[in-house]
Protein backbone atom coordinates (compact mmCIF):
# COMPACT_ATOMS: atom_id res chain seq x y z
CA UNK A 1 0.00 0.00 0.00
CA UNK A 2 1.07 3.60 -0.51
CA UNK A 3 -0.01 7.22 -0.22
CA UNK A 4 0.05 9.13 -3.49
CA UNK A 5 0.20 12.94 -3.48
CA UNK A 6 -1.77 14.58 -6.27
CA UNK A 7 0.07 16.93 -8.63
CA UNK A 8 -1.44 19.50 -10.99
CA UNK A 9 -3.11 17.74 -13.91
CA UNK A 10 -3.93 14.55 -11.96
CA UNK A 11 -7.16 13.12 -10.60
CA UNK A 12 -8.52 9.80 -9.35
CA UNK A 13 -9.02 8.65 -12.94
CA UNK A 14 -5.40 9.15 -13.92
CA UNK A 15 -4.06 7.71 -10.65
CA UNK A 16 -6.27 4.62 -10.94
CA UNK A 17 -5.05 4.13 -14.51
CA UNK A 18 -1.42 4.55 -13.43
CA UNK A 19 -1.66 1.91 -10.69
CA UNK A 20 -3.93 -0.50 -12.55
CA UNK A 21 -7.14 -0.05 -10.53
CA UNK A 22 -10.70 0.72 -11.48
CA UNK A 23 -11.72 4.25 -10.53
CA UNK A 24 -14.37 3.04 -8.06
CA UNK A 25 -11.83 0.82 -6.30
CA UNK A 26 -9.83 3.86 -5.22
CA UNK A 27 -12.60 6.44 -4.91
CA UNK A 28 -14.80 4.18 -2.76
CA UNK A 29 -12.00 2.75 -0.62
CA UNK A 30 -12.56 3.36 3.10
CA UNK A 31 -9.13 4.99 3.44
CA UNK A 32 -10.15 7.61 0.84
CA UNK A 33 -13.50 8.40 2.45
CA UNK A 34 -12.30 11.74 3.85
CA UNK A 35 -10.95 12.82 0.45
CA UNK A 36 -14.20 11.77 -1.23
CA UNK A 37 -16.23 13.76 1.28
CA UNK A 38 -14.02 16.84 0.83
CA UNK A 39 -13.73 16.91 -2.97
CA UNK A 40 -17.01 15.24 -4.07
CA UNK A 41 -15.83 14.80 -7.66
CA UNK A 42 -13.09 12.23 -8.50
CA UNK A 43 -12.10 14.20 -11.59
CA UNK A 44 -11.46 17.46 -9.69
CA UNK A 45 -8.72 17.21 -7.09
CA UNK A 46 -6.21 19.74 -5.76
CA UNK A 47 -2.39 19.52 -5.78
CA UNK A 48 -1.35 18.14 -2.39
CA UNK A 49 -4.44 15.95 -1.93
CA UNK A 50 -3.45 12.46 -0.79
CA UNK A 51 -4.87 9.24 -2.24
CA UNK A 52 -4.52 5.88 -0.52
CA UNK A 53 -3.31 3.16 -2.90
CA UNK A 54 -4.12 -0.35 -1.61
CA UNK A 55 -2.10 -3.45 -2.35
CA UNK A 56 -3.31 -5.43 -5.32
CA UNK A 57 -5.11 -8.66 -4.52
CA UNK A 58 -4.24 -11.83 -6.38
CA UNK A 59 -7.20 -13.57 -7.97
CA UNK A 60 -7.26 -17.22 -9.05
CA UNK A 61 -9.44 -18.49 -11.88
CA UNK A 62 -10.21 -22.19 -12.33
CA UNK A 63 -10.07 -23.19 -16.00
CA UNK A 64 -10.27 -26.43 -17.90
CA UNK A 65 -7.03 -27.67 -19.45
CA UNK A 66 -6.39 -27.95 -23.16
CA UNK A 67 -8.94 -25.24 -23.91
CA UNK A 68 -8.62 -21.62 -24.90
CA UNK A 69 -9.76 -19.04 -22.37
CA UNK A 70 -10.17 -15.30 -22.84
CA UNK A 71 -9.48 -12.81 -20.05
CA UNK A 72 -10.44 -9.23 -20.66
CA UNK A 73 -8.94 -6.33 -18.77
CA UNK A 74 -11.54 -4.01 -17.31
CA UNK A 75 -11.02 -0.32 -17.89
CA UNK A 76 -13.14 2.77 -17.89
CA UNK A 77 -12.22 5.65 -20.22
CA UNK A 78 -12.56 9.20 -18.99
CA UNK A 79 -15.21 11.48 -20.44
CA UNK A 80 -14.53 14.90 -21.88
CA UNK A 81 -17.51 17.24 -22.02
CA UNK A 82 -17.03 20.79 -23.30
CA UNK A 83 -19.60 23.51 -23.93
CA UNK A 84 -18.65 25.96 -26.68
CA UNK A 85 -20.17 29.43 -26.59
CA UNK A 86 -19.73 32.66 -28.50
CA UNK A 87 -21.27 35.85 -27.09
CA UNK A 88 -23.01 33.62 -24.52
CA UNK A 89 -24.76 31.69 -27.29
CA UNK A 90 -24.04 27.99 -27.90
CA UNK A 91 -22.05 27.06 -30.98
CA UNK A 92 -24.66 24.51 -31.99
CA UNK A 93 -24.40 21.94 -34.79
CA UNK A 94 -20.82 22.82 -35.73
CA UNK A 95 -18.46 20.20 -37.15
CA UNK A 96 -15.41 19.38 -35.04
CA UNK A 97 -12.41 17.06 -34.81
CA UNK A 98 -10.34 16.23 -31.73
CA UNK A 99 -6.64 15.65 -31.12
CA UNK A 100 -5.45 14.07 -27.84
CA UNK A 101 -1.80 14.37 -26.74
CA UNK A 102 -0.70 15.12 -30.29
CA UNK A 103 -2.65 12.27 -31.92
CA UNK A 104 -5.84 12.79 -33.88
CA UNK A 105 -8.43 10.69 -32.09
CA UNK A 106 -9.87 8.02 -34.36
CA UNK A 107 -13.58 8.57 -34.97
CA UNK A 108 -13.51 11.69 -32.74
CA UNK A 109 -15.31 13.92 -35.16
CA UNK A 110 -18.90 15.01 -35.49
CA UNK A 111 -21.07 17.97 -34.65
CA UNK A 112 -21.72 19.87 -31.45
CA UNK A 113 -25.20 19.29 -30.09
CA UNK A 114 -27.99 21.88 -29.93
CA UNK A 115 -26.52 23.35 -26.73
CA UNK A 116 -22.99 23.59 -28.09
CA UNK A 117 -21.64 20.53 -26.23
CA UNK A 118 -18.93 18.13 -27.37
CA UNK A 119 -18.69 14.86 -25.45
CA UNK A 120 -15.96 12.29 -26.17
CA UNK A 121 -14.22 9.40 -24.42
CA UNK A 122 -10.53 10.03 -23.76
CA UNK A 123 -7.71 8.09 -22.03
CA UNK A 124 -7.72 8.59 -18.22
CA UNK A 125 -4.14 9.85 -18.37
CA UNK A 126 -4.69 12.35 -21.19
CA UNK A 127 -2.95 15.69 -20.64
CA UNK A 128 -3.57 17.91 -23.67
CA UNK A 129 -6.24 18.28 -26.31
CA UNK A 130 -6.82 20.29 -29.46
CA UNK A 131 -10.43 20.79 -30.52
CA UNK A 132 -10.85 22.16 -34.03
CA UNK A 133 -14.24 23.68 -34.80
CA UNK A 134 -15.59 24.86 -38.13
CA UNK A 135 -16.09 28.61 -38.41
CA UNK A 136 -17.10 31.14 -41.05
CA UNK A 137 -13.49 32.21 -41.48
CA UNK A 138 -12.17 28.64 -41.60
CA UNK A 139 -11.47 26.93 -38.27
CA UNK A 140 -11.40 27.90 -34.60
CA UNK A 141 -8.95 26.01 -32.41
CA UNK A 142 -9.48 25.38 -28.69
CA UNK A 143 -6.50 24.21 -26.62
CA UNK A 144 -7.55 21.89 -23.79
CA UNK A 145 -5.66 21.05 -20.59
CA UNK A 146 -7.12 18.00 -18.90
CA UNK A 147 -7.06 17.61 -15.13
CA UNK A 148 -6.09 21.23 -14.43
CA UNK A 149 -9.45 22.40 -13.06
CA UNK A 150 -9.10 22.95 -9.31
CA UNK A 151 -11.97 22.27 -6.85
CA UNK A 152 -14.66 24.92 -6.51
CA UNK A 153 -13.91 25.36 -2.80
CA UNK A 154 -10.47 26.81 -3.66
CA UNK A 155 -9.74 30.32 -4.90
CA UNK A 156 -7.92 28.95 -7.95
CA UNK A 157 -10.94 26.81 -8.81
CA UNK A 158 -13.23 29.84 -8.72
CA UNK A 159 -10.78 31.90 -10.78
CA UNK A 160 -10.46 29.30 -13.52
CA UNK A 161 -14.22 28.93 -13.91
CA UNK A 162 -14.83 32.68 -14.02
CA UNK A 163 -11.91 33.18 -16.41
CA UNK A 164 -13.37 30.61 -18.80
CA UNK A 165 -16.61 32.59 -18.74
CA UNK A 166 -14.69 35.70 -19.80
CA UNK A 167 -14.41 37.53 -16.47
CA UNK A 168 -11.25 39.38 -15.46
CA UNK A 169 -9.84 37.57 -12.43
CA UNK A 170 -6.52 39.38 -11.96
CA UNK A 171 -6.37 41.49 -8.83
CA UNK A 172 -9.54 41.76 -6.76
CA UNK A 173 -11.49 38.51 -7.30
CA UNK A 174 -14.59 39.95 -5.66
CA UNK A 175 -15.15 42.22 -8.70
CA UNK A 176 -15.41 39.21 -11.00
CA UNK A 177 -17.67 37.42 -8.51
CA UNK A 178 -19.92 40.48 -8.28
CA UNK A 179 -20.13 40.75 -12.08
CA UNK A 180 -21.08 37.07 -12.29
CA UNK A 181 -23.72 37.50 -9.56
CA UNK A 182 -25.27 40.46 -11.38
CA UNK A 183 -25.38 38.65 -14.69
CA UNK A 184 -26.98 35.60 -13.09
CA UNK A 185 -29.51 37.67 -11.13
CA UNK A 186 -28.21 36.51 -7.75
CA UNK A 187 -29.09 38.52 -4.66
CA UNK A 188 -27.13 39.96 -2.98
CA UNK A 189 -24.64 40.81 -5.74
CA UNK A 190 -21.94 41.98 -3.35
CA UNK A 191 -18.90 40.03 -4.53
CA UNK A 192 -19.03 37.57 -1.63
CA UNK A 193 -18.54 33.99 -2.71
CA UNK A 194 -21.49 32.45 -0.87
CA UNK A 195 -23.03 29.00 -1.30
CA UNK A 196 -25.67 30.22 -3.77
CA UNK A 197 -22.96 31.72 -5.99
CA UNK A 198 -20.88 28.52 -5.85
CA UNK A 199 -23.93 26.43 -6.73
CA UNK A 200 -24.78 28.63 -9.72
CA UNK A 201 -21.16 28.66 -10.86
CA UNK A 202 -21.08 24.86 -10.72
CA UNK A 203 -24.38 24.61 -12.61
CA UNK A 204 -23.18 26.96 -15.35
CA UNK A 205 -19.73 25.41 -15.64
CA UNK A 206 -20.81 21.79 -15.33
CA UNK A 207 -18.61 20.78 -12.37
Amino acid sequence: MAIYTIRQGECILSVAYKYGFLVDTLWNHAENAQLKQKRKDPSVLFPGDEVFIPDKQEKTEVCATEQKHRFRKKSVPAKMKVCLLINDKPRANKSYKLQIDGIWKENAKGKTDGDGFVEESIPPNAKDGRLVLEAKSGEDIYILKFGTLDPLDTEEGVKKRLFDFGYVVDGDLSKAVKAFQKKEGLDPANGTLNDATKTRLKERFGQ
